[in-house]
């Protein structure tokens, strides 16, 4: 990254701050929408994101890989599991906004890099090192505090973030980008959120047509928000390094939690915050962690391109300063965290988030 302009790098942080805070704003969106039950506005959200996509999609033309993916069953039968994952999360996280639970629907976030590492472990088998297992088991001790605290287990955040979690591993297997993932999710969703819309106006429970035009609009304004932060993510994610991306991530659960407390009220004692507390020093270990990681890794490639350009000789010259750029610019790809480790930010539709 870091031969991008500093122009560039600018407008992908601004994008960044922009999404993010979209994503951390939520908890003020959703209220509006009352007296809409959470299942209705989670149906409304799927019909309308389906339509805002779809435009995006018509806008920059692109759909080719819509005939594509119809020919790939499995890949098809992963985006279902992916639409289905989903709709769980935005549909906790939509009812616990409207019921008074933002701060620990701001939990889910903070818990899901934590829940992400443990389930590469037990799925994927990965080896961790030893600061990151510490942060997960400083995570499982947050988890215990604050069941302590609530007199019962965090389930929203639990869910939140397995489910999140597990849309992030299923959209790796998948691979498609971040406006197309959505079209072809928001899709396979648009039937069966419809088919509950009039459902639901049939049977005289849709405040759709009963609570006036500004409510109508609102509820259709659903799909504009859930795509807009995307497309925010996605100029971001071309222009800044992914390290860069991560640390901006924590400030959509930030925004939560601090409009949880200071603006909704929501009651914080003692062990919460020791839980909080918990959760917080295990991202502060893992993002570390990646940071020396990927310094470390940077030095070796540096290390490793001065010993290549001495055992070539002065004949090649022109090789060596090929070879050599070329590695040095890898070397800062994963200094910043999008390097040739497989989790490049070079394309905004390669990396994939659809926040609550």
């Amino acid at each position: 990254m870091s031969g991008k302009p500093k122009g560039e790098r600018h407008i992908g942080l601004l994008n960044g701050f922009a999404a993010y805070g979209m994503w951390g704003l939520f908890p003020l969106f959703f209220p509006l929408l009352k007296p809409a039950d959470p299942f209705e506005v989670l149906a409304h959200r799927m019909v309308w994101s389906l339509a805002a996509v779809a435009l995006a999609l018509l806008v920059i033309r692109r759909w080719r890989w819509a005939a594509e993916l119809l020919r790939q069953p499995k890949r098809l039968a992963l985006i279902a599991v992916a639409s289905a994952v989903i709709a769980v999360n935005w549909g906790v996280y939509i009812w616990a906004v409207n019921n008074d639970r933002v701060v620990e629907a701001s939990l889910g976030y903070f818990i899901n890099p934590l829940v992400t590492i443990a389930m590469g472990v037990l799925l994927l088998k990965e080896r961790l090192r030893p600061v990151q297992w510490a942060a997960v088991g400083v995570g499982f001790a947050a988890v215990l505090v604050l069941t302590v605290g609530y007199g019962r287990p965090p389930w929203i955040s639990l869910v939140l973030a397995f489910s999140f979690a597990t849309y992030g591993l299923v959209k790796k297997t998948v691979n498609l980008g971040g406006l197309e993932s959505l079209a072809a999710e928001t899709a396979i969703q648009f039937l069966p959120a419809l088919a509950y819309l009039l459902w639901l106006s049939a049977d005289g429970g849709s405040t759709f047509t009963t609570e006036g035009p500004g409510h109508a609009a609102l509820l259709a304004t659903t799909g504009l928000v859930t795509a807009l932060p995307l497309v925010c993510f996605g100029a971001a994610a071309i222009r800044v390094p992914l390290s860069t991306l991560g640390l901006l991530q924590y400030l959509a659960p930030v925004f939560q939690f601090l409009l949880g407390i200071l603006y909704f009220h929501e009651a914080m004692p003692a062990e919460r915050w020791a839980g909080f507390a918990l959760v917080w020093l295990a991202l502060t270990l893992l993002t570390a962690d990646a940071w020396r990681s990927a310094h470390r890794a940077a030095r070796a490639l540096r290390a490793e391109t001065v010993s290549a350009g001495a055992a070539l000789t002065t004949g090649t010259g022109g090789v060596v300063a090929t070879a050599t750029g070329g590695v040095v610019r890898d070397a800062d790809k994963v200094a910043s965290g999008s390097g040739p480790s497989g989790s490049s930010g070079s394309s905004g539709s390669d990396v994939v988030d659809a926040r609550p």
